[in-house]
C-alpha cells in the first residue's frame, strides 16, 4: 500500500440483540497517531457511482468506514504512479485511513446503495474548500502499479473504476 494508508478491523461484539463495536477511540495511537478527528461527515452513494478523484494539500487525513454495501476505495500518488485499492465492506467492517495528499475517491460496487461514514482530520470549510479535484475518469491518471503489482492487466493505462472484477 501507498505509505500512510492503513487499514483497522472493527471487532464486533454480537449476541442475541445484534451487535456492538467501537469504530473510533483516541487510545488507537498505534492506527490514528497524532491525528485528530476535526469533522465526521456521512455519504451515501447508489449502486454504481464513482466519488473521485479529489486530494488535499493542506495536510488532512480522512478515515473511511464502510457501514451498508460494499464500495472500492482507492488512492493514487501522482509521484510514483502508484495506485491503492480496498474493498471495503458492511460485512468486514475496517476503517481505512487515507493520507489526503493522495488523489482518491470510491465507487459502491454493491447492489445496493453504499453508507460510508469518514472521519476527517480538518474542518471542511466553504468559502475556502481544501480540495483539488480532477475527473473520475482522467486518462492521464496511469498506475505502474496497483497493490504493488506491477504484472496486474490494469497498470499501464488509465485507471477503469468499471473495469470488470476477477474471474
Amino acid at each position: 500500500m501507498l505509505d500512510g494508508i492503513r487499514i483497522k478491523p472493527i471487532t464486533r461484539n454480537t449476541d442475541e440483540r445484534g451487535f456492538f463495536c467501537e469504530v473510533m477511540r483516541n487510545d488507537w495511537t498505534d492506527f490514528f497517531a497524532q491525528d485528530q478527528i476535526k469533522q465526521v461527515n456521512n455519504s451515501y452513494t447508489y449502486p454504481g457511482i464513482i466519488r473521485a478523484w479529489h486530494r488535499h494539500l493542506r495536510g488532512q487525513t480522512d478515515y473511511f468506514l464502510t457501514l451498508k454495501g460494499a464500495m472500492k476505495i482507492c488512492a493514487y500518488d501522482d509521484k510514483t504512479a502508484e495506485l491503492t485499492e480496498i474493498v471495503s465492506n458492511e460485512t468486514n467492517l475496517q476503517i481505512v485511513r487515507i493520507p489526503g495528499h493522495y488523489w482518491h475517491g470510491f465507487k459502491a460496487i454493491s447492489n445496493q446503495p453504499a453508507l460510508l461514514i469518514y472521519f476527517t482530520t480538518n474542518l471542511y470549510n466553504q468559502l475556502d474548500p481544501d480540495e483539488e479535484r480532477r475527473p473520475w475518469n482522467d486518462p492521464k491518471l496511469i498506475p505502474i502499479t496497483i497493490n504493488n503489482n506491477k504484472n496486474d492487466p490494469r497498470t499501464r493505462q488509465p485507471w477503469d473504476w468499471n473495469y470488470p472484477p476477477h474471474k
